[in-house]
């Protein structure tokens, strides 16, 4: 146990300090709630109570990182809290303050995107030097996200003069020609997570205006076959429902000028039974090529709810006892 220790936080001034905080003190309730520590706070000066060194470490770093944030005009939220503390946690090593500063920052875009784990990193600092980006790993980590983030910032930088997003209209067993509606009705709600994620980097009249004059485009995956996409940023997402037809058909749309970033679970494709899947080959063929990089996330990657990565692990773990009953 230690004794109790006192947090100064440093860098800004009581009103800074109490926007990382969050309303009512809310960010350090729940780093408290989480880590099992008493943590009280009087104006700008926080008291980290008695608990395992390792637990006490882990609680000032994140203060420390959340106040950081706020002094650089960012209003920290619970979730924003929770990220870090699974970073001081689980990589007890790292600077914080590296994931207080934003790696991608567009005069286009509404907020700025920084990294929330150690992957996440790896995976912005990929798209920033390669012309393919592969991003392999379970749902909510961040691959589609980050991809639309990056892609929004190379536009607003002139570095690309268009995006282009695309996903195949393959969902859960689900067939199109089921839904109501006429094409576009039925395409939209399997693009709905690509809108989501534009909506939430670029202002709304930004947006429209950007789709109207097709600066951004949102297709489905069979609307890119014998186009040459120059000068674009290209995302493919859900790349696990491609066949292998397909994702070599998208793999070779690329012009010049252009950069493209393919995202996807291995383990969840909803492709029929017995259809190659594209993205297990591409994987396999591309490995050493020059030019392309390939960024794999895990369940400690996961920045949604924390249930969401309990969830994961659970199935990971049911997942291996299987296969060593398979084996043994």
């Amino acid at each position: 146990m230690g004794a109790k220790r006192r947090t100064d936080v440093t860098g800004g001034a009581t009103e800074t300090a109490r926007n990382g905080f969050g309303p009512g003190s809310a960010n350090l309730k729940l780093l408290g709630k989480l880590l099992g520590l008493g943590i009280g706070q009087r104006g700008a000066a926080v008291t980290v109570g008695e608990g395992p060194r390792e637990k006490v470490l882990a609680a000032e770093k994140v203060i420390a990182a959340l106040t950081a944030l706020a002094a650089e005009g960012g209003n920290p939220s619970e979730w924003d809290t929770e990220c870090l503390l699974n970073l001081a946690w689980n990589n007890p090593e790292l600077d914080l303050a590296e994931y207080t500063r934003p790696m991608l920052d567009s005069s286009l875009a509404r907020r700025r995107v920084a990294a929330k784990t150690p992957s996440q990193r790896a995976y912005l600092s990929a798209m920033a030097g390669h012309d393919l980006v592969f991003g392999l790993g379970p749902a909510g980590t961040g691959k589609t996200y980050l991809a639309v983030a990056a892609a929004v910032a190379a536009l607003g930088e002139g570095k690309v003069s268009r995006i282009i997003i695309t996903r195949p209209a393959v969902e859960a067993g689900e067939r199109l020609g089921f839904l109501p509606g006429d094409l576009a009705e039925k395409i939209n709600p399997y693009l709905r997570p690509l809108y989501d994620a534009l909506d939430d980097l670029i202002p709304y009249e930004k947006y429209v205006k950007l789709t109207e004059r097709r600066v951004i485009e949102v297709a489905p995956l069979a609307f890119m076959r014998g186009r040459t996409l120059s000068e674009a940023f290209v995302i493919l997402d859900e790349a696990q429902n491609c066949t292998r037809e397909q994702m070599k058909m998208f793999l070779t749309r690329l012009g010049p000028g252009s950069r493209a970033v393919v995202t996807g679970d291995p383990d969840q494709s909803d492709l029929p039974g017995g259809q190659p899947l594209g993205l297990a080959e591409a994987v396999s063929v591309l490995d050493g090529v020059e030019g392309i990089a390939f960024c794999r996330f895990g369940a400690a990657d996961v920045v949604r709810h924390r249930l969401v990565r309990r969830i994961i692990e659970a199935y990971d773990r049911a997942a291996n006892q299987t296969h060593h009953k398979r084996t043994a």
